[in-house]
Formats: structure tokens, C-alpha cells, sequence
């Protein structure tokens, strides 16, 4: 076999990894960027326990998936951020969100709290992310018109306020991800990951609910406002 051909058949295995509904619900479910128990995953994706623990091993095999144990429990979460990048690469180009009508008022308010805010693997999306991504843009701290790129004052103003940037990761310092729900950019990468850290660590966001879904506190109304001109009344 040709090395064009190996590299084929990888490619092959990696996308059978992913053609799988049942799969593909797990992948999306751990773009949260925590570890699901199989247990979990499998009320989420509405399989048995035992067809998710099988296709789980796959995802494990495949090195899409890293599992740890903790005692008698056993957790998977994303491989790595570049597994995430893939996930939410195919899952922009899917085309735009064609919801099912919600069969209820608490199906109603999950739907909208995250196309609100959420968190897409380790960096903020939805109305929030692109929010925060336009005032970073409009300061001229984030460019996008040559790709997106911290400027020098934008590297700053990230020391500034004591939100770190790995500077030795080999991750871009700043990426684009396609919002699902806004078809637009919003902030990931080292940046974009360091921002969504710090504003949970800080209280400026929490989680609700069992989705990735997030919520803008008081304190981060006040921070956002103050440090990037955001005002969250816009984001409802």
C-alpha cells in the first residue's frame, strides 16, 4: 500500500469513528469539556448502557476519547482540544440548527439559554461568545480581518487583567470556531479558553442545567461591562 493510500484508509477509519448517530451524540455531548460517565452518556444519547460502553471503547481506541477511572467509576472526556476543534468543525458544517419544536416550557428555556450562552468545549459561544469576540474585536485587542490574532495590546490587556495565556501551549494563541447557532466566529484557542476559565473561576459566569449552557452573574454583568463595554441586556 502507497503512502497515499494509508493515509486514506486513516482517514476512512476516522471518519467511521464519527458516522455513527449514537457516536456522534457523545462526541457533542463532551464538548462541555468535562468526563461523562458511560452511564450518563448513555441517558443522553437515549442507548443502553451496554451499546454506549461499546461504542465508547471505539471512540477510546480511536484516540478521539481518554478515559480515567476514579475507584469503581469510569470517565471519558475529549482527547485533547484538537479533538475538540475537529468535533466542532463537523458539527459547523452541518448547516444551520433546524430545532425540533420543543415539547415543553422546560425544553423551550434549555434551547434558548444555550443559544444565549454556553461553553463549546473550553471557550464561551453563543450570543455571549460572539459578544465577547465583537468587543474584543472593536478594542482592538482581537483582529480578524488577516485571521484572527491577539494584538500586541490585546496580549496585554489579557495580562492586565491576571487572565493568563499559555504561551507555551501548541495550540494557536487565537482561533476561529464557527458558532452552530450564530453562523458566526466567536473566540477559541489558548485566548478563548483562558477567558472562558477565568470568567467561572471568577463567578462572572456559572453552568445551568445538565447542558453546557452558562449564565451571566451580576458580577460578570459588572466585569463585562467595565472591561469590554458588553452590555448582557443585549444578549436576551
Amino acid at each position: 500500500m502507497t503512502t497515499k493510500d494509508a493515509r486514506a484508509a486513516r482517514l476512512a477509519r476516522l471518519a467511521g469513528l464519527i458516522a455513527d448517530e449514537t457516536r456522534a451524540a457523545c462526541l457533542l455531548a463532551l464538548l462541555d469539556g468535562r468526563a461523562w460517565t458511560a452511564g450518563e452518556l448513555a441517558r443522553h444519547a437515549g442507548v443502553a448502557a451496554s451499546t454506549v460502553s461499546e461504542h465508547l471503547h471505539k471512540l477510546v481506541a480511536g484516540g478521539l476519547l481518554a478515559e480515567e477511572r476514579q475507584g469503581r467509576h469510569r470517565y471519558v472526556r475529549l482527547a485533547d482540544a484538537r479533538a475538540a476543534q475537529l468535533v466542532e468543525d463537523l458539527a459547523a458544517q452541518t448547516g444551520p440548527e433546524v430545532a425540533a419544536r420543543p415539547r415543553n416550557l422546560r425544553e423551550a428555556g434549555a434551547g434558548s439559554a444555550m443559544a444565549r450562552g454556553r461553553t463549546c468545549y473550553d471557550h464561551l459561544a453563543g450570543r455571549l461568545g460572539i459578544a465577547v469576540t465583537d468587543a474584543l474585536t472593536g478594542r482592538e485587542l482581537l483582529r480578524q480581518d488577516t485571521g484572527f490574532a491577539l494584538t500586541d495590546t490585546g496580549i496585554a490587556w489579557f495580562d492586565t487583567n491576571g487572565i493568563g495565556l499559555d504561551r507555551t501551549s501548541r495550540r494557536p494563541l487565537a482561533r476561529a470556531c464557527l458558532d452552530w447557532t450564530e453562523r458566526r466566529p466567536h473566540l477559541a484557542g489558548v485566548a478563548g479558553a483562558a477567558l472562558c476559565r477565568h470568567a467561572l473561576d471568577r463567578g462572572w459566569c456559572v453552568r445551568i442545567g445538565s447542558e453546557r449552557a452558562v449564565k451571566v452573574t451580576a458580577t460578570g454583568e459588572r466585569a463585562l461591562s467595565r472591561l469590554l463595554g458588553i452590555e448582557v441586556a443585549a444578549l436576551c
